[in-house]
């Protein structure tokens, strides 16, 4: 087992609580309130903005070609490829480009997207792998996993949200990125793999927190 995989065991209580979280049993069985999914579709369209800049950070501090060139071309496939599905998916929701383009992060949003961004400043290249991958397998685990149950038949853009992160190219990403970690972990002092450690705990506690978001439709208090 790879260290990806160690904090992948680690982290397990907290994978599987996001997994059978209700709003992600509620895009599996298609139970899911559309106002819910619509609140979540506009805070991860703000999140993948921040985590656009963690990734050309990561390609900026890649000290080889392959891992800067696979950054490189997950900022353009986000930027590009999964925002533009954000927007169709809000288009289809009934939500206006301008309202979308106006959402204020919510405090899970800005807190989860201030830890990555912390990290991808301050970071190495392994400490921000490892900020990101519970994102990356996360979703790539949720899609997997749902496909296996069915897609809903009563909400079919639930069944097109699955797919995507259910798809090979996600499953790649995923595990490239665990790949990636696990080389730079092996190069890296005890230190530095405990930071990792902490870093990719922390992330995964912040991707349940945003299942929860989500499913609380959660507001600024004051």
């Amino acid at each position: 087992m790879g260290f990806s995989g160690e904090l992948r065991d680690c982290a397990a209580a907290i994978w599987t609580a996001s997994l059978e979280h209700p709003f992600v049993r509620g895009i599996g069985d298609g139970t899911l309130p559309l106002e819910r999914f619509r609140f979540y579709i506009r805070q991860d369209y703000v999140f993948l903005i921040e985590f656009s800049r963690v990734l050309a950070l990561a390609a900026a501090r890649a000290a080889d070609l392959d891992a800067m060139s696979r950054y490189a071309s997950l900022l353009d496939a986000t930027l590009n490829g999964e925002m533009e599905l954000h927007r169709g998916y809000c288009e289809r929701l009934g939500i206006a480009r301008e309202e979308l383009e106006a959402t204020v992060a919510a405090p899970t949003t800005h807190a989860y997207t201030r830890h990555l961004l912390a990290v991808a400043y301050a970071g190495t290249l392994g400490e921000i792998t490892a900020s990101l991958i519970p994102c990356q397998a996360g979703y790539a685990e949720i899609g997997r996993e749902l496909a296996t149950r069915g897609e809903p038949a009563s909400q079919p853009l639930f069944g097109e949200w699955i797919r995507m992160y259910a798809s090979p190219e996600t499953q790649e990403i995923a595990t490239w990125a665990c790949g990636l970690l696990d080389r730079l972990a092996a190069g890296a002092g005890a230190e530095e793999r405990d930071r990792m450690a902490e870093i990719f705990v922390m992330s995964s506690r912040f991707e349940y927190m945003f299942w929860e978001m989500a499913w609380n439709m959660e507001q600024w208090p004051i």
